[in-house]
């Protein structure tokens, strides 16, 4: 079990050699195709333009955005050329509200999206949305890297947070590829509930069926210290030197299918290691 097809999407000049370089590391070590989309995005968002705007100013604009994604487009070309990996490029043009919809509809095909963390100072508005689409929309579960990190094809030390929820379940089941290859996988229980089914054997059943898998893993159960989960399970992850935090992804929206819950976007706005989410 390998993943065979990897999606990226483009659309910030700082941050497209990093994530090339991420996705690429990952479709060199699963012998996998790289799909790079090159987005050019009217952040004007135009549809929803001042009135009176002259067809002009609506025309300067797409233009613009036109040439970023070919000039997103002629960089990974570039950048991927130099590889012996199997890639394909394309480009395209999107208003910033309509992001999520073009990326959603070329991910739902990929095994998994390499996007880089959609916060920070230098991120546009469109990173999270690419993210939001690709675990939501697309269904497709999203390895995301700061770019600061160095790309790695296998991670040694992993850790998944485990509290029994469908979301959680689907990212080991996203992750397995991943998991195999790792040296040390740690299921992490934090404060598992006193009367529930599992209450003597924390993780068991889940650590039964990944060694049937030939994935060997260590449960960890810790007491909630801290404030949030996110802050005991990355400490963790400090305190052993792990190198990917896996977990599931949880969104909440009345308007669209769903955006990131608080606890999921405090992760990734905390997290310094790559962290593989899926819904």
């Amino acid at each position: 079990m390998s993943y065979k097809t990897i999606f990226t999407a483009l659309s910030q000049d700082a941050l497209a050699k990093p994530i090339l370089d991420h996705a690429g590391a990952m479709a060199q070590a699963n012998d996998a195709h790289l799909e790079a989309l090159c987005l050019g995005v009217d952040r004007s968002q135009t549809g929803y333009y001042y009135a009176g705007a002259n067809a002009m100013i609506l025309q300067e604009v797409i233009e613009k955005a036109g040439e970023e994604a070919l000039a997103l487009e002629a960089f990974a070309e570039a950048q991927l050329g130099k590889t012996d990996l199997r890639w394909s490029c394309e480009h395209g043009v999107a208003q910033l509200p309509d992001v999520g919809r073009h990326a959603a509809a070329r991910a739902r095909f990929a095994d998994i999206a390499v996007l880089p963390t959609p916060y920070g100072e230098d991120r546009g508005q469109e990173q999270e949305a690419l993210v939001e689409a690709c675990l939501f929309e697309a269904g497709v579960p999203v390895l995301i890297v700061p770019e600061k990190r160095a790309p790695v094809g296998a991670y040694e030390t992993v850790i998944i947070g485990w509290n029994e929820s469908d979301e959680a379940l689907g990212a080991i089941r996203a992750a397995m590829p991943i998991l195999k290859q790792a040296k040390n996988v740690h299921v992490v229980v934090i404060d598992p509930p006193k009367h529930g089914p599992n209450r003597s054997d924390p993780g068991g059943l889940l650590s039964v069926w990944l060694a049937r898998h030939d994935v060997h893993v260590e449960i960890d159960v810790l007491s909630k210290t801290m404030p949030r989960i996110s802050d005991v399970l990355l400490r963790h992850a400090s305190d052993i030197d792990a190198d990917l935090i896996v977990m599931g992804a949880y969104g909440h929206s009345r308007f669209r299918e769903a955006i990131l819950g608080g606890a999921t976007r405090y992760m990734l706005e905390q997290s310094k290691l790559p962290v593989l989410m899926a819904h």
